[in-house]
């Protein structure tokens, strides 16, 4: 599974503390743990004033590229600060992100598209966030319509059919797993994503709801997913479940994530 590390970001309390106090150290140290839990992107996402986000950006950026040589998720829901943030990384990563709402992609798409740049799309529009299934995969034929004007491949794209509350929702995941299932049977070299915290929003034992719903997601067909790389009891659920799927042959990866202590205890 490809994991994107979201721990830099400023919206978590410790993290918005260390970028006022400049703390470098403190965020070295997120690019480097998360780097040793086996994460494929670092998420680097400020969530500061406007007029100070690309700066923010580029400080965050520098620093964590002195921690690691991972490829960098530059996350913004400004689509020019993602675009200008690119050029402050050493390699192609991944763009987070677009969807149809206010032209994002007819901005990203031509920056993108002869890049080896891979890139987070979400299926909602200037409607907002599409209310059924059907709905979802519609936008989701629009954005593919996009990337095959841009000619942009469908592997560089993680679609995310929006992973909403559980706790306001009608019918648990079956609308996002259906979604996710359409996607995959239509386009089988994408990959989908998404934020595996929003499903446990506002729910007690917040943990165990994000570890099942990412055992179904997986089981789904989801095979990418920004999460905490730190929460051992997920990683060891997604390399499980990989395993039980049949995606890890004789269970190597599994076996050596565990002897890594990348999930239990080091062997």
């Amino acid at each position: 599974m490809i994991i994107i590390g979201e721990k830099i970001n400023g919206a978590i309390p410790s993290v918005a503390k260390a970028i006022a106090a400049k703390d470098a150290d403190f965020i070295r140290n997120l690019a480097k743990v998360q780097t040793e839990a086996g994460v494929t992107f670092i998420d680097v996402c400020a969530s500061v004033d406007d007029d100070i986000e690309l700066e923010t950006m580029k400080w965050l950026i520098d620093i964590v590229q002195e921690a690691t040589d991972l490829p960098i998720a530059v996350d913004s829901p400004n689509v020019y600060t993602c675009i200008e943030a690119m050029k402050f990384c050493n390699k192609p990563g991944l763009f987070n992100s677009v969807s149809l709402e206010g032209g994002k992609v007819d901005l990203a798409f031509p920056i993108i598209a002869d890049t080896k740049w891979e890139v987070v799309a979400l299926l909602n529009s200037d409607k907002g966030i599409p209310k059924t299934a059907q709905d979802r995969l519609d936008v989701f034929d629009e954005l593919m319509a996009k990337a095959k004007e841009y000619n942009i491949a469908p592997s560089r794209f993680h679609i995310d059919p929006l992973v909403e509350m559980l706790c306001t929702s009608e019918d648990g995941i079956k609308m996002v797993t259906e979604v996710i299932g359409k996607i995959k049977a239509a386009y089988p070299t994408i990959h989908v994503t998404g934020a595996v915290s929003n499903i446990s929003f506002n729910l007690p034992a917040r943990r165990i709801v994000n570890q099942a719903f990412t055992v179904l997601a997986i089981n789904a067909g989801m095979d990418s997913g920004i999460l905490d790389p730190l929460n051992k009891d997920l990683m060891g659920m997604i390399y499980a479940t990989e395993a039980l799927l049949g995606e890890d042959e004789y269970c190597m990866e599994y076996i050596g994530a565990f002897r890594e202590g990348i999930f239990g205890a080091k062997k």
